[in-house]
C-alpha cells in the first residue's frame, strides 16, 4: 500500500460497527464518524447510542450525530476534515450530491449484495426470500442514485440452506469489513478499476414490511421456508393458532403430500410439527406464543394439543 487514506466513517447498525473495526485496526486512518441520532431502545425505551457510535467512543474518535447532511454547516464542517474518502455502510442518511463530492476520492459504500441485484433496504431478506443461491458484498463508488454506482470490488458469498437473515447478517458484515479493507488498500495505491454497473439487469430490494411476516398456508411449503428464514431475526414469520399469534422462528419444507386443506396440523411430535401447505409440508421447529420464548417444537407440543388444529 502506497499510503494511509484519511477516512470519514458514516455508519450506524452492527454490520457498519463491523466494518469500522476493521478500519481501525487497518493503516488507515479514522477522523470521525457520522452515525444516526440516538434512539429509544428496550422496554425503558431509554436513549441508545448506535452500535458505530459506540464503538466509536471506544477507540476516542470524534462522533458527529446530524439530522440531516443537507445543511451548509453541516457541510462545511465535513469540508474541514480534509478526509481522501467518505465509507458509508448502512448510514440511514442521504448523502446530496455536495457531499458526495467534498472528499479527494469520492464516497464509496459497502452494499451487502452483488449488485445490480437487490438495491435498496432489504438485499439480506430479498435475496432468501427469492431462492438466491449467492449473494456478496459489493464496495460501490457512491453516486445520486439508489445504489447505482459504479463497482470497485465484489465478493460473493453461498447462502446456504439453512441461512436466516440473522445468520447470513453476519456472515456479510465480515465479509463486508474484509473486502472494505482490501478495496482502501488497492484505492491508496491507485490499482482499483471503477466499473459501470448493467441497469438493465437491475433488482431493487424494498424495504421490509410487518405484514409480510403472516403466512399464507395455501403457498408452496418451499415459499414458506424462505419467509421463517428471511423474517429471522425481524419481523419474525407468524400465523394465527386460535385467539392468538404464533410466531415461528425455524422451519423446513418437506416434498410430501399434504392430505388436508393448508394450515392443518397432520402431526405434531418430537421432529417438529407439520403443516399442510399449498404444496407440501412445512415442519414447524421452533415456536413462540405471546409472553413467552421461543421454544423447539418438541417442548412447545408437551404443552400443547396441536391434533387436527388449522392454522391461519
Amino acid at each position: 500500500m502506497s499510503q494511509a487514506l484519511k477516512i470519514i466513517f458514516a455508519g450506524t447498525p452492527e454490520f457498519a460497527a463491523r466494518a469500522l473495526d476493521a478500519l481501525l485496526a487497518s493503516p488507515h486512518r479514522v477522523l470521525a464518524v457520522y452515525t444516526q441520532p440516538d434512539r429509544p431502545a428496550g422496554r425503558g425505551r431509554k436513549l441508545t447510542p448506535s452500535p458505530v457510535k459506540q464503538r466509536a467512543l471506544a477507540a476516542g474518535i470524534e462522533v458527529r450525530q446530524p439530522a440531516t447532511l443537507k445543511d451548509a454547516a453541516e457541510q462545511q464542517a465535513l469540508r474541514e476534515l480534509d478526509a481522501d474518502v467518505m465509507v458509508v455502510a448502512a448510514y440511514g442518511l442521504l448523502l446530496p450530491k455536495a457531499v458526495l463530492e467534498i472528499p479527494r476520492l469520492g464516497c464509496i459504500n459497502i452494499h451487502a449484495s452483488l449488485l445490480p441485484a437487490w438495491r435498496g433496504a432489504a438485499p439480506i431478506q430479498r435475496a432468501i426470500l427469492h431462492g438466491d443461491r449467492e449473494t456478496g458484498i459489493t464496495i460501490m463508488q457512491m453516486d445520486e442514485g439508489l445504489d447505482t454506482g459504479d463497482i470497485l470490488l465484489m465478493r460473493a458469498c453461498p447462502i446456504g440452506e439453512d441461512d436466516t437473515a440473522a445468520s447470513l447478517h453476519d456472515k456479510l458484515a465480515e465479509l463486508g469489513a474484509e473486502t472494505l479493507v482490501e478495496a482502501l488498500d488497492a484505492l491508496a495505491a491507485g490499482h482499483l478499476q471503477a466499473r459501470p454497473q448493467d441497469h438493465d439487469q437491475a433488482s431493487y430490494a424494498h424495504k421490509l414490511d410487518k405484514a409480510e411476516a403472516w403466512l399464507e398456508w395455501d403457498r408452496p411449503a418451499r415459499e414458506l421456508e424462505r419467509r421463517v428464514r428471511a423474517f429471522n431475526p425481524w419481523p419474525v414469520a407468524q400465523t394465527r393458532y386460535g385467539d392468538k399469534t404464533l410466531r415461528i422462528w425455524r422451519a423446513r419444507s418437506l416434498d410430501e403430500a399434504p392430505r388436508a386443506a393448508p394450515g392443518t396440523v397432520i402431526a405434531a411430535g418430537k421432529q417438529g410439527v407439520d403443516v399442510a401447505t399449498g404444496e407440501g409440508v412445512l415442519r414447524l421447529l421452533e415456536l413462540q406464543l405471546p409472553g413467552g420464548k421461543p421454544q423447539p417444537a418438541a417442548s412447545f407440543v408437551n404443552a400443547h394439543d396441536l391434533s387436527g388444529v388449522r392454522l391461519g
